[in-house]
């Protein structure tokens, strides 16, 4: 394996692309046909898709690079086994951290419950709703009756505590999206193909994301702006996590290159393994909690993954 970074230019262009997407999702808030197709059964399936496409790529890629990168800095397959190996469950300790951090930031992460969250009404005129969101998927209005007097001290509140869910969660998935832009990087580095298959599982499962900071932002301020440009802001996290694996390679030198891309490709893999098992596999199963669509999507987005490594092999 190369250890160049022609493809960073690439690499860059898929992750920007991927955290963008979340502006897809935010985009509910100015166009109301937007949460209206995304039903749970659309997203369950886009999620369970996703999900199959980022363990297939890890465990049958991403891990595989790693340990052949290890096997040209120390020549030796046993150790190299084991050094990749490490590094895998390495990533999945740091994501596992990262996790707890996520949920201490934003108890409420998981965007949607089975039924669905309780969202308020904007803030605006009072007894009128011109074109507000409608409720799908899981989000239900309130009755459009009117603040009383005695209510309006408790209605500013529930709005303040709405408001801070879309900031906090924002920022929770900023932070779980940074190391989403540094396997996409490093994906795309070793292999094209593989980064672009994988930047757009991550821009499937980033534009449900969007919604989930957009629209709490939304219904507790009134401004629609105000709720895009939070989630838009959550999604650009992905760069920063790209720009830091291109520094680390960088900086590497070529004596080291073989090892950083290695360590890099091992930590990677188990970051994504455990974004599908801590994220993407329990919020599809609680948008489709019967199952119909989630396993059967993870297995397509497996076939998908392998067949365009192999058309890209002959």
């Amino acid at each position: 394996m190369t250890a160049d970074l022609d493809n960073a230019g690439l690499g860059f262009g898929l992750v920007v692309a991927a955290g963008l997407s979340t502006a897809v999702g935010a985009a509910a808030v100015y166009f109301n046909s937007i949460v209206r197709l995304a039903s749970k059964s659309v997203l369950a399936a886009g999620l369970g898709f996703s999900g199959g496409v980022m363990l297939y790529v890890s465990f049958v890629e991403i891990f595989v690079k790693s340990q052949g990168a290890f096997a040209e800095a120390i020549e030796d397959e046993a150790h190299a086994y084991m050094a990749a190996t490490g590094c895998m469950f390495g990533g999945m300790l740091l994501m596992r951290l990262l996790a707890v951090l996520v949920h201490a930031l934003d108890q409420n992460h998981k965007c949607h419950d089975a039924e669905g969250p309780t969202i308020r009404s904007p803030v605006l005129s009072p007894g009128t709703i011109p074109d507000a969101p409608p409720a799908e998927p899981g989000l239900v209005e309130a009755p459009d009756e009117g603040p009383s007097p005695e209510g309006a001290a408790e209605e500013a509140k529930k709005d303040a505590r709405l408001q801070a869910m879309g900031l906090n969660t924002a920022l929770a998935i900023a932070l779980h999206n940074f190391p989403e832009g540094l396997a996409t990087f490093v994906a795309t580095l070793a292999d094209p193909s593989v980064g672009v298959t994988l930047a757009v599982a991550i821009a499937i499962h980033n534009v449900p994301e969007g919604m989930c900071v957009a629209l709490p932002i939304y219904y507790a301020s009134g401004s629609r702006h105000k709720g895009f440009f939070w989630a838009l802001l959550s999604g650009l996290s992905e760069p920063v996590g790209a720009a830091i694996g291109y520094l680390i390679i960088k900086g590497s030198g070529e004596d080291m290159n073989q090892t950083v891309y290695g360590v890099l490709f091992g930590v990677v893999a188990g970051m994504m393994i455990m974004i599908v098992l801590l994220e993407l596999m329990p919020t599809a199963l609680r948008y489709d909690p019967a199952d119909k669509y989630v396993t059967n999507s993870m297995v397509l987005g497996m076939v998908v993954m392998a067949a365009s490594l192999v058309l890209f092999t002959v």
